[in-house]
């Protein structure tokens, strides 16, 4: 049984402009990770070269809701995310733009 590794790639405003202007391309990673897991996984599914990866653990957070039948309390799970640094030259296309 293999684990999960990669789980998704974050599509945000600042990890675009991260990946268009430094060649950071940031993902959601199992919790349990280690950097050199992530650094070969990316490589085996993206083909690509890896030089450099950062971690970090990001925090759950409460979130409130109101409705009509009151307010509703909630957490959003913590999760790790990585940050990776390709070789000069290459990229990762997210969306499999033709």
């Amino acid at each position: 049984m293999t684990k999960q590794i990669l789980i998704k790639p974050v599509v945000s405003e600042k990890a675009e402009l991260l990946s268009e202007d430094h060649g950071h391309y940031t993902f959601v990673v199992a919790k349990t990770a280690n950097k050199i897991e992530i650094r070969n996984a990316i490589q085996a599914h993206y083909g690509v070269t890896v030089n450099r990866v950062n971690t970090a653990i990001m925090p759950g957070k409460v979130k409130n809701r109101s409705t009509k039948s009151g307010v509703l309390k909630g957490r959003v799970a913590a999760y790790k995310k990585a940050i990776v640094t390709l070789a000069e030259g290459e990229s990762i296309d997210l969306y499999n733009e033709a």
